[in-house]
């Protein structure tokens, strides 16, 4: 067995070895290795103390990320290195961190420590593959298997109830079925977590190639109603629509796949349609309709991005997406040019993503597709031509209106907000005798 690791982490391994310490590459990065594919980054695990770590390095920059926990960071122009003494951990007593950790001479009991067996293997050119818990017999198997107790390994950190969800989703997976019991049994341990954390593991699930496959996971293991309950109404939802042919929670895991990989995307695709169980009315013929689910969704979807201590601007375009993706505008290009001056020329286009996705996951909509699509080339030939829809593309701005005679304040944004409508109406107005002709009538009507 032979590894292509790059230049920069061989320089590492090597340097640690040739001052007479055990030097492995460990984790994730070898088990992306295994099945072919590129490590995003390496770890490395060596029987040298972090002191003498930082004594090999000292001609390199390094970083004291966790040194009482044997972690040294070495800066390389590459990528940089996570280096760690073998250790051992203590008992875990608040279900995330050892009460106490002891550095070790020998690699097993590093790899002992470890969340699951696909993830405690480690290489070494000279030694090989190091697997003392059967990790590559899992990755041949395509299973997620905790090292030892899964209930033991559980309880240590229990947000491994959820990486394994994670790993489970990007790998394709399954999870043996001794660790799925244990996750499922442990799940509401997982309220003790910070948001900070479930939401980075949460966000990588969204971006695999098949979020959906975790979704249903989630469900399955009571994870989701612990994360985001306001999912919960959706599963088995009759949407009682000829629009529809899935139950509401399948048809959101469907544009969520359909959906591209992107994570503001992905999340207005999980969030898009949760206000619709509490909108839900049903016509004389017996149909549901969901009116103002967009508006009541986009309310819900600012609580649970709040509640995941996401960023201000992520939540607001999250939430603008999914206010927006129900409005359908006209063929026209002056309807197109008030979409863009609602939602802003940077998020037009992701937009149109999540609409294309919600469309494709509502069974044949063939002419609506062909529809979407022309509103697309409509709104890429309005932006190539610099056709204004905006108040900032006005030939004039604030310090003009104000020169006419009207003091600072609110009303100046309202005039000039009139003056972009006049001008998405007739883009010719977009001058500035035209339009000083009819910031002066609007003064002298309102007068």
């Amino acid at each position: 067995m032979d590894f292509n690791i790059p230049n920069y982490v061989k320089n590492v391994l090597n340097r640690l070895k040739d001052n007479n310490f055990e030097a492995y590459i460990v984790g994730g990065c070898v088990r992306d290795l295994l099945i072919g594919r590129e490590p995003s980054d390496y770890d490395i695990t060596t029987s040298a103390k972090p002191d003498e770590i930082e004594e090999i390095f000292k001609d390199y920059k390094t970083i004291q990320v966790g040194k009482e926990f044997g972690t040294i960071v070495v800066v390389q122009p590459e990528n940089n290195i996570e280096v760690t003494t073998f250790r051992t951990e203590g008992e875990y007593k608040d279900g995330r961190r050892p009460s106490e950790v002891s550095f070790s001479y020998d690699i097993v009991d590093d790899l002992s420590r470890r969340d699951f067996t696909i993830n405690a293997m480690a290489y070494d050119s000279d030694k090989g593959l190091i697997d003392p818990f059967n990790g590559l017999d899992q990755l041949n198997k395509k299973q997620i298997m905790a090292v030892g107790n899964p209930t033991v390994r559980l309880k240590e950190d229990y947000l491994r109830i959820l990486r394994a969800v994670r790993f489970a989703t990007q790998l394709e997976f399954t999870i043996e079925k001794s660790t799925y019991n244990a996750c499922k049994e442990l799940s509401d341990y997982l309220k003790y977590i910070s948001a900070e954390r479930i939401r980075d593991e949460l966000f990588k699930i969204m971006l695999s190639n098949i979020p959906s496959y975790g979704l249903k996971m989630m469900y399955d293991l009571n994870i989701l109603n612990i994360i985001i309950p306001e999912l919960i109404p959706t599963v088995n939802f009759d949407q009682n629509n000829p629009n529809h042919n899935r139950s509401l929670f399948e048809h959101i895991c469907c544009v969520v796949d359909t959906s591209p990989a992107k994570l503001e995307i992905r999340m207005a695709a999980l969030l898009h349609d949760i206000g619709k169980p509490m909108t839900q009315s049903i016509d004389e013929k017996g149909i549901s309709h969901y009116y103002n689910h967009d508006k009541l969704g986009a309310d819900f979807a600012r609580e649970v991005l709040i509640r995941l201590r996401c960023p201000n601007e992520f939540i607001y375009k999250v939430t603008m997406l999914i206010r927006e993706h129900m409005y359908h505008s006209s063929i026209k290009d002056k309807g197109l040019k008030r979409e863009l001056n609602r939602v802003g020329e940077e998020n037009i286009f992701d937009l149109y993503d999540l609409k294309r996705a919600d469309m494709m996951c509502k069974g044949d909509k063939t002419k609506e597709l062909d529809g979407l699509e022309q509103k697309i080339r409509q709104i890429e030939e309005i932006l190539e031509k610099k056709e204004p829809y905006n108040k900032s593309q006005l030939i004039i701005d604030g310090n003009d209106i104000i020169s006419l005679g009207l003091p600072k304040g609110k009303i100046i944004g309202e005039l000039l907000s009139y003056l972009t409508e006049k001008v998405i109406e007739h883009p010719e107005y977009n001058n500035r005798e035209k339009l000083i002709e009819l910031a002066k009538n609007t003064m002298n009507s309102e007068q």
